[in-house]
Formats: C-alpha cells, structure tokens, sequence
C-alpha cells in the first residue's frame, strides 16, 4: 500500500513539474514572440521615420531648387532680358565700330539669358516632370557641350518605359550629383551617360575618363552618401566604382513597378 501511494506521489509531483515546465516553455515562447513583435514594430517605426525624415529632406531640397529656379528664371533672366533691350537701344547712336563692340556684348548677355534659362529648367523638378528623364538629361550635356566643359555622349538602348514621375525625379537628381562632381573635380574630357531599358527595370550607366579616386578614401564622401540615399527611396540599387587615374563609374538598377508601362 505504502509503495503504491509512493508511486502515486511520484507520478503526481511527475505531473507537476511537466506542468510548470510546459507552463514555462509556452510563456516563454510567448514573451519571445511578444518581445519580437515589439522588436519589429520598433524597427519599422525606426524606419518609417526615417523614410519620413529623408523624404521631407528632399521636398525642402526640391523646393528650395524650385525657389531658385524662378529666381533665376523671373529676376535675372528679367534683368538680362532688360540689358538686351538697352543694349538695342544704345547701339542705334553709335559707329560702325561701337556697334561691333555692342554685338559681342549684346551675344555674351544673350548667352548668358540662355544659360540662366537652361539652368533653370534642370533645377525646377516641375519642369523635370514635364518633359521626362531623358530629355532633362539631353538638356543638361547640351548645357556642358555650350560651355566647353567637357564632350558628352548619350546612348539610349531598349524600349522606353514610363516611370513614376517622383521616382524620375530622384534618379535625376542622382544622376545630377554625379554630373557635379565630374564639372568641379574629375577634370574630365569626356562623360558618358547611357539608358538601357530591359524588361524588368532601367540600368543608368554614367562614367566620366577624369581623374579618379581612392575608394576607400571617400567613402564617407556627402556626395555619394546623397547618391546612395536616393537610391535607396526608389529601391534603386547604386554601385560606383572609381580607381585613380582611371575615372569613375556609376552604375544605377531601377526595378520597374507594377504601375509603370512602356
């Protein structure tokens, strides 16, 4: 009897301890589960604010590039426009000679209103919008080859797709940031920029035969730091690969989405 009440106590305090640990384990897990969701929930606010931060860094980005552009386009392109006029007006009193001098200024004020107005268009993202990537890219070499910055070459391969203009507006941007630092430090001749539509995405080829850099050296560099940040908001994917003496490479991946079309 005294066996049998044994085994019973064995077998109940057995039942207890499996009890406790089940209890322990499914609380356990439990808590896992919940410390995880709160993980994740943490780190998609993290990255939604973020995404937030960065994309109202580039709408005061945009807008003060448009604030500029209608600076350019209404208050010095006015003035210029003015000059122009003025300079008509003198030149009908002068000599043969004076009115020769009065042409070359009269054709440097007309270039530089020219120039205002170009650069114009490449900083309003309205007029980006507007007339599409590739003609704001064609507009900007254009703009190079005028000043004898260096020779430009655009190459466009595969049928056009249609992207979301915003996104547009970023890979511009990007492709711009390149461009500006190939005009104050590559000390380029020649820069080559190619579209290459496939039927998944947009590959952007940018390369400059300047001097280079360091890799290593530059990559904390804000310039590409910017590159690699737009990048990321259109789920663009960016590799640039620079050697000294040898140039520098961009190349950007564009995945297509579901609402763009050909």
């Amino acid at each position: 009897m005294l066996e049998k009440e044994q085994i019973l106590l064995l077998v109940y305090f057995t039942v207890i301890i499996l009890f406790f640990m089940i209890f322990g384990i499914i609380f356990f897990v439990a808590f896992q589960r919940r410390k995880n969701k709160l993980l994740l929930e943490r780190f998609k606010a993290k990255q939604r604010f973020e995404e937030e931060l960065q994309n109202s860094k580039l709408e005061i980005q945009e807008q003060t590039l448009k604030n500029v552009s209608w600076e350019l386009h209404d208050n010095i392109g006015q003035l210029l426009s003015t000059a122009v006029m003025q300079i008509n007006i003198a030149s009908t009193t002068l000599d043969a000679k004076g009115k020769e001098t009065i042409n070359d200024i009269r054709g440097l004020v007309g270039d530089s209103l020219q120039e205002i107005r170009n650069l114009s268009k490449t900083l309003n993202h309205e007029v980006i919008q507007n007339i599409g990537l590739e003609k704001s890219i064609q507009v900007e070499l254009d703009r190079f080859k005028k000043l004898n910055f260096l020779t430009p070459e655009f190459i466009v391969s595969g049928d056009e797709v249609h992207i979301n203009p915003k996104d547009e507006i970023i890979l511009y941007r990007i492709i711009q940031e390149f461009f500006s630092n190939t005009i104050k430090h590559a000390e380029a001749s020649n820069l080559l920029v190619k579209l290459e539509y496939t039927n998944k995405d947009l590959i952007i080829t940018v390369k400059d035969d300047g001097v280079g850099y360091d890799m290593e050296s530059v990559q904390a560099n804000s310039g590409l730091l910017n590159m690699k940040s737009r990048a990321a908001i259109v789920n663009a994917k960016l590799d640039c690969v620079a050697e000294p003496g040898k140039g520098v490479l961009l190349t950007l991946r564009y995945p297509f989405k579901e609402e763009d079309k050909v």
